[in-house]
């Protein structure tokens, strides 16, 4: 594995790429309601997920830290954290909308 270093991370790009767009065609084909609003929720998690997989990938290939270089190390750091906790948030929030519709609540 080591003869590919990095090469396997970035392999995971385009399917979290197809996950993004298939959500938000799910959520726009549930159109509403709280399955909907639910599925919605889940799309932006992927979606600042496959931001912070990106970044991951720019800095492992090219060394550089998009956020501290344009934000500084303490605030690029804050903003990361920030990202990880909206993406498990948005996440979190989603399936929890999709467990009360399908609980009837």
């Amino acid at each position: 594995m080591s003869v590919f270093p990095g090469w396997f991370g970035a392999l995971e790009l385009p399917f979290l790429f197809l996950c993004v767009c298939f959500a938000f065609l799910t959520a726009t084909a549930l159109s509403g309601g709280l399955f909907g609003r639910g599925m919605l929720l889940v799309a932006w998690g992927f979606l600042v997920m496959g931001i912070g997989h990106l970044h991951m990938q720019i800095e492992s290939f090219w060394h550089v830290n998009l956020l501290d270089t344009l934000l500084g190390s303490t605030a690029g750091s804050i903003v990361w954290v920030l990202a990880l906790i909206t993406t498990w948030a948005l996440s979190g929030l989603g399936f929890y909308s999709i467990y009360r519709a399908s609980k009837g609540g």
